[in-house]
């Protein structure tokens, strides 16, 4: 592609006077059809929000013949997924595009079989497990600095790096072996998945759960190839002689674990879909977020500067503990850019929201790609300002939302913050970020907020 010096790099952000305001998509017409949002949302789901959504505490529609409610106070927030949480599920469009990759896993087992899964999940992600896969953290991520170490001054595609290495910090701590003879493979499922069959069509969402649409038969197939794929990396897993009687990663944890009332372990069905859940949800996520935080960074060389620094004074191996203001920088980031930008639920029984009467069948919407950027939540919701992450007055839990909260929050929140803290700190300590081309960036929702196109960056080392 030629070298990078020979291009335009776009000009950093250097005064905090004039905090960095990265672009969103423009809000949908007031006047636009039901319909027409749907279809838009199709397109990205954060696509069909007009302007009154970053401003008001409820707004109510119509979505397939139901009431809809998007919340966006914290208070009716905590009403539904805490206080009545029992009372909401998840929607059927939601059903269908996540269960041929995720199965019966923990992100999507309902009732008795979900808190048999939490139970039995919950020690393999306590802080202290998540401190022995540390070193395997550690380890790819020297492997990602020594890659790019060789690619300085050539154009970059920083976000597949962090896909690449994502998906090898997941195979090394739940296998402990590296991903590069599978790693194709598995980034070939999810592109698949995603560009052809993880937009839920009209269909998807007219359809009865139980009526199978023209595009479920589709994801039966592939998740029919999916599940063999993961049993295969399963069985090479357990084909490698274990010695010892430590854990040597999250595979080991799982299968040891056992629920704490009745003693049942995960059946191999179930395994499968949970180590499916754990390296799709994980790898990805963390990826997406570590490629949003790169491309604000490159924009921002005040803040970048100063991740560099926090970095390089913490040392060689720092505790995540330590490195206050990259965590900060991440949660800025996760604030604009929300891993999960949309809860959706369906009400299982009538209840009441915020004086609303609420009826079986309507759909709630918690959008954090909302609540993250509302005026009533956040001073200057659109700039990034990762100072406000440390001012020692935390945001109200109900309003930061970038792994959920209440009994579903995200079991590997910890594990992600980890990962993604070291990450980063290591990254930007040992290199200074440029974008190459002044191209907007613009966040679409397919599943994640992910970006509408990959830009390409250049690197240079930190003397």
């Amino acid at each position: 592609m030629g070298n990078a010096d020979a291009i335009e790099v776009v000009p950093p952000q250097l005064s905090r006077a004039a905090p960095l305001r990265p672009p969103r998509p423009t809000p949908a017409p007031e006047t636009l059809s039901s319909f027409r949002r749907i279809l838009m949302m199709r397109i990205s789901g954060i696509a069909g929000w007009s302007e009154r959504a970053y401003q008001e505490d409820m707004l109510q529609g119509r979505f397939l013949g139901h009431a809809s409610f998007t919340l966006n106070n914290p208070d009716a927030i905590r009403h539904v997924l805490i206080d009545n949480d029992e009372n909401y599920g998840r929607t059927p469009p939601g059903i269908r595009v996540l269960r041929p990759v995720l199965g019966e896993g923990l992100l999507l087992a309902e009732g008795r079989a979900w808190k048999l899964q939490r139970r039995t999940l919950a020690p393999a992600f306590t802080p202290r497990a998540v401190g022995t896969l540390v070193p395997h953290m550690r380890a790819v991520i020297e492997d990602t600095v020594s890659e790019l170490d060789g690619k300085t001054g050539h154009p970059l595609d920083l976000r597949e790096v962090m896909q690449r290495m994502t998906l090898e910090i997941a195979g090394r701590t739940m296998f402990s072996f590296g991903m590069a003879a599978h790693g194709p493979a598995l980034r070939a499922f999810i592109i698949e998945y995603g560009s052809r069959l993880a937009r839920p069509h009209l269909w998807d969402m007219v359809l009865p759960l139980g009526w199978p649409s023209p595009q479920d038969v589709q994801r039966a197939f592939f998740r029919r190839r999916w599940r063999a794929f993961v049993r295969a990396l399963m069985a090479e897993r357990r084909a490698v002689t274990r010695t010892g009687d430590a854990p040597r990663d999250l595979f080991d944890l799982m299968v040891a674990a056992r629920d704490p009332e009745t003693g049942e372990a995960f059946s191999d069905d179930n395994l499968i879909d949970q180590v499916a859940t754990m390296i799709l949800a994980g790898h990805e996520t963390t990826a997406t977020a570590l490629f949003w935080a790169l491309l604000l960074l490159a924009q921002d060389r005040t803040t970048q500067d100063e991740v560099a620094g926090e970095a390089r004074a913490a040392g060689p191996s720092p505790e995540p503990e330590a490195l206050k203001f990259t965590r900060a920088v991440l949660d800025e980031t996760m604030r604009l850019y929300p891993p999960a930008y949309l809860i959706a639920r369906q009400a299982r029984g009538p209840d009441t929201i915020a004086g609303h009467a609420v009826r079986k069948g309507d759909v709630v919407f918690i959008a954090p790609w909302l609540l993250h950027r509302h005026v009533k939540l956040w001073d200057d919701p659109d700039a990034f300002v990762p100072q406000r992450f440390l001012t020692g007055t935390p945001p109200d839990r109900f309003a930061y939302l970038p792994f959920g909260v209440g009994p579903r929050i995200c079991i590997g929140a910890h594990f992600a913050l980890t990962e993604a803290t070291l990450a980063l700190a290591r990254i930007v300590g040992a290199f200074r970020i440029e974008r190459i081309d002044a191209t907007p960036v613009m966040p679409i929702g397919i599943v994640t907020t992910q970006p509408d196109h990959s830009p390409l960056f250049k690197i240079a080392a930190r003397s």
